[in-house]
């Protein structure tokens, strides 16, 4: 589409109840990033309340009319992912505000690639919009969908806002929180505010009434208010305004002491594992376990469907199911069915756990189940992560049938990481859901549970070490690519399970050209591999003041670690380097530290152990000015392909633990560029 243009969906699709957008945008540092707004508007183009302005703190409609998902990693890079069901909109809003904005001070003309793409309920995508020279704004407007007859349509925009989100909200109707900046400085970035509500791992008993505060929220103290006398009528409650500042987000409490007399007895579980013999039995029980917590924890339910299109209703689950098929019935692992206004959207799930993978006329045979059914989906779900233009099982759809049916996959890393936010971070109902969340964490965790997320490098991984040893591995080698795509699933997995400990967003950086084909990406960089031996990968995680970069040398068996930290911009190098130090007082002392100087050349470098008596030792000697520092950990890599004590995996996950909690989580945010999100004074 060109800016301006506008389309009718009914004429682009007939499963346009549910429609997903999508708003992705690439940087060529790799540390560019935006945040995604809805905005509901009447005829008379202001919402009706402040809560139809959906953002990062406000991501949820209560009926599920819309749904902000978050950040999801692409071929090219991420992209923000927002649902919505138009059947849910509330009759008077009239249009949905599809908008993004940066942060203090950072502009849309620095970032590239800039589109919106638009997807019906099966998955299809129905429309795409690039927005081309957005112009020095904080805030863009990339499109809207508008009810026109009754039908829904969606119109280009592609219009740019200065004054940021705060500027934007306000021009739609929204009242913004002006003390928001005030109490963001009040309220230092490391302080916590303690919540007084938490679950903890010896929580006795579920409640028998459920309460409707969110469980890890933070609760203000009430100040002391004299009591208005009888003859005077009480002052009118003003409801909170939104606020364009992030919140903060709390971590729980420590688990209280345990009453066991010693180690070796076990808390009862609700979900035992250990029992388990054969992997029918823990495809089976996985399964059970997964969907009866979806029913029972609306929030966690909701947060896995939401991306698949499934509409916000009823839900409820069933396991076992038999469905005719010929001389030979089916019976998939799982269905998933949600109502909403006296419609049904309905899900076969096919479950695998520990390496087991997907067969591929299993889900086929699914497929044609579900469209000769009118089922709207087929969700795989297994320890595979599955990767852009490379399916984990290829399916062929009847061109001859009208309905479409759209395939998910959902690997058990991204349950866990769902799990971990929601009881973490983000905080659920009550005690009743946060308990049933940590027992399937538990479960899932459990070692005879089969679902422990991507645990092989594949057979390609010891034949490409052992050529990359010998100098015997040529380009164009598959195996090759094999690894690669070994890599790309472990760098994801780690993310998540980063992400949700950290409760920041965590995400893979791609540095290929927005719109290349996946598959000559990684063919390139497979070609890399063969040359220099080397499996390399960044991570961005929100709120630090740089790039975790990642590297696995098959060459020499290394793995390192590291982060690139911009220099202040005012003061000495000699107080720069002096401060770093300080940062890194218990950092481990075999820390690399380097200086980065102008034009790239090599700066001075040394051990943390070496540098902490003299730091002036990171001062180039001939005055050539710095830029930053890289710091540094290496440690051994893992041998073999899987997750054992010496494994390959096991060795990158622990690299990577011990880099961010001893070092990039002591490193002073102020160095780095602005990150913080946008206040509404700044409007």
């Amino acid at each position: 589409m060109v800016k301006g243009a506008n389309v009718s969906l009914a004429a682009l699709s007939e499963d346009v109840g549910s429609v997903m957008v999508r708003l992705s945008w690439s940087s060529p540092t790799g540390e560019g990033d935006a945040d995604v707004s809805v905005l509901l508007l009447t005829a008379d183009g202001k919402v009706r309340s402040d809560g139809d302005f959906y953002f990062y703190n406000n991501p949820v409609a209560a009926d599920g009319s819309v749904q902000l998902l978050g950040k999801a990693p692409t071929a090219d890079g991420n992209e923000d992912r927002i649902t919505f069901d138009l059947t849910a909109i509330p009759a008077d809003a009239e249009r949905i505000v599809v908008a993004a904005s940066r942060y203090e001070g950072a502009r849309f003309s620095d970032l590239h690639d800039l589109c919106l793409t638009l997807a019906d309920g099966a998955g299809e995508s129905l429309l795409r919009f690039s927005v081309e020279n957005p112009g020095e704004v904080g805030a863009l407007l990339f499109g809207e969908l508008y009810r026109r007859g009754g039908d829904w349509k969606f119109r280009a925009i592609g219009q740019g806002y200065e004054s940021g989100l705060a500027g934007l909200a306000t021009d739609f109707g929204v009242d913004i929180d002006d003390d928001a900046e005030r109490e963001a400085v009040e309220k230092p970035e490391g302080h916590a505010v303690p919540a007084p509500e938490t679950w903890s791992e010896s929580l006795p008993a579920i409640p028998a009434q459920a309460t409707s505060e969110r469980l890890l929220a933070p609760v203000p103290c009430t100040p002391l208010v004299p009591s208005v006398p009888p003859d005077q009528p009480e002052a009118k409650t003003v409801p909170p305004r939104p606020r364009t500042a992030k919140k903060k987000v709390t971590l729980p409490k420590v688990a209280k002491k345990s009453l066991a007399e010693n180690d070796a007895w076990r808390v009862a579980r609700l979900f035992p594992a250990s029992a388990l013999k054969s992997d029918r039995e823990r495809e089976t029980r996985a399964t059970s376990v997964l969907l009866s917590v979806m029913t029972q924890v609306p929030e966690f339910g909701r947060r896995l469907t939401a991306g698949f299109g499934a509409p916000s209703g009823r839900m409820e689950t069933f396991t076992e199911v038999t469905l005719p098929n010929g001389d030979s019935p089916r019976r998939p692992d799982g269905v998933i069915r949600v109502e909403r206004a006296g419609k049904l959207w309905t899900a076969l799930v096919e479950t695998k756990t520990n390496g087991n993978s997907l067969k591929q006329d299993q889900v086929q045979a699914y497929a044609d189940i579900a469209a000769r059914r009118g089922y709207e989906a087929v969700i795989t779900l297994s320890n595979d992560v599955e990767l852009d233009g490379s399916p984990l099982v290829e399916v062929k759809a009847d061109g001859r049938r009208k309905h479409k049916v759209a395939l998910w996959h959902l690997s058990w890393a991204e349950v866990a990481h769902q799990a971990q936010m929601l009881i973490r971070h983000e905080g659920v109902g009550n005690a009743a859901h946060a308990w049933l969340l940590q027992e399937l964490l538990h479960y899932l965790q459990h070692e005879n549970s089969g679902c422990h997320g991507f645990q092989n490098m594949g057979p390609a991984w010891v034949p490409v070490r052992n050529g990359i040893d010998d100098e015997t591995l040529c380009q164009g080698d598959s195996r090759a690519v094999d690894v690669v795509e070994s890599w790309e699933r472990l760098v994801r997995q780690v993310c998540l399970r980063l992400g949700g400990e950290l409760g920041q967003k965590v995400l893979p950086v791609q540095r290929a050209k927005r719109g290349s084909d996946p598959r000559t990406r990684r063919a390139a960089l497979a070609d890399q591999l063969c040359a220099d031996g080397r499996l390399e990968a960044e991570l961005r995680i929100d709120g630090t003041p740089g790039i975790l970069a990642l590297c696995a040398d098959l060459r020499t068996g290394k793995l390192r670690t590291s982060i690139e930290i911009p220099a202040p911009e005012q003061g000495y190098p000699l107080t720069w380097a002096k401060r770093l130090v300080r940062q890194l007082a218990d950092a481990p002392a075999d820390l690399h530290v380097e200086a980065l100087l102008v034009g790239q050349a090599p700066g001075p470098r040394g051990t943390l152990e070496r540098l902490r008596p003299e730091p002036a030792d990171l001062l180039p000697k001939d005055g050539t000015p710095i830029t930053g520092f890289r710091l540094s950990l290496f440690r051994g890599m893992g041998n073999t392909r899987g997750n054992a004590e010496s494994g390959f995996i096991r060795s990158v996950d622990e690299s990577v633990d011990r880099f961010h909690a001893h070092v990039v989580a002591h490193l002073d945010r102020r160095t780095s560029p602005s990150r913080t999100r946008e206040t509404a004074a700044t409007g």
